[in-house]
C-alpha cells in the first residue's frame, strides 16, 4: 500500500496502518499506544507526522464528529458515512444512503464539483439505548434522544475505550 502511494515503508509507517485497520475509528492517542506496543518507544510527533503522510496519501481518512477528537479509518475511496452514539461516542460505518457518490445531490452547488458528501447520523447506539431504556422513567424517555447531548446541544467530549 505504501510503495502504491509512492511513500516509502518505514516500520512507523506499517505500525500506524496496521494500527488503524485493527482499530477503525480510534484517535490519536489509542493509535499511538498500539504503535507503541508494536515498536517501542515511538514520539507522538512521530505518530501524528505518519497520520498526516497517510492521509494525504488518501491510504486513511480522517473524520473529526462534532464535539470529538480527530479519529483515523483505513476504509477510503468508497464515500461512507457514520452513525456516532450521543452517549458514549461509539462510532460506526454506514453505507452510502442512495445512490453512486457523493450519495446526496445538493440543490445548489454554487458551481462546485461536488465529489463527496460526508453525513453524520447521531443516535444512541445499542448498548446506551437499552441503558437509557432501565434507567429512564416513561416521562423522562419522551423527552428525546437530544437530551444525552447535554446542556450545550454537542455531543459529549472524548469517551475513553
Amino acid at each position: 500500500m505504501l510503495r502504491g502511494a509512492a511513500l516509502r515503508v518505514t516500520r512507523p509507517r506499517v505500525a500506524v496502518l496496521t494500527a488503524v485497520h485493527a482499530h477503525p475509528h480510534a484517535d490519536t492517542e489509542s493509535i499511538i499506544r498500539v504503535v507503541r506496543e508494536d515498536l517501542g518507544e515511538v514520539s507522538h510527533q512521530a505518530v501524528y507526522d505518519v497520520l498526516r503522510a497517510l492521509t494525504d496519501a488518501r491510504l486513511l481518512r480522517r473524520i473529526q464528529p462534532s464535539g470529538s477528537v480527530a479519529r483515523y479509518e483505513a476504509r477510503v475511496g468508497d464515500n461512507h458515512h457514520h452513525v456516532v452514539c450521543r452517549s458514549c461516542g461509539a462510532i460506526a460505518d454506514v453505507d452510502c444512503a442512495v445512490g453512486s457518490a457523493p450519495c446526496l445531490t445538493a440543490f445548489d452547488d454554487h458551481g462546485f464539483a461536488i465529489d463527496e458528501a460526508e453525513v453524520t447520523y447521531w443516535a444512541l447506539c445499542p448498548a446506551c439505548l437499552v441503558k437509557d431504556s432501565r434507567r429512564s422513567t416513561p416521562v423522562e424517555h419522551t423527552r428525546g434522544r437530544g437530551a444525552a447531548r447535554g446542556q450545550s446541544g454537542q455531543p459529549p467530549e472524548e469517551h475513553p475505550r
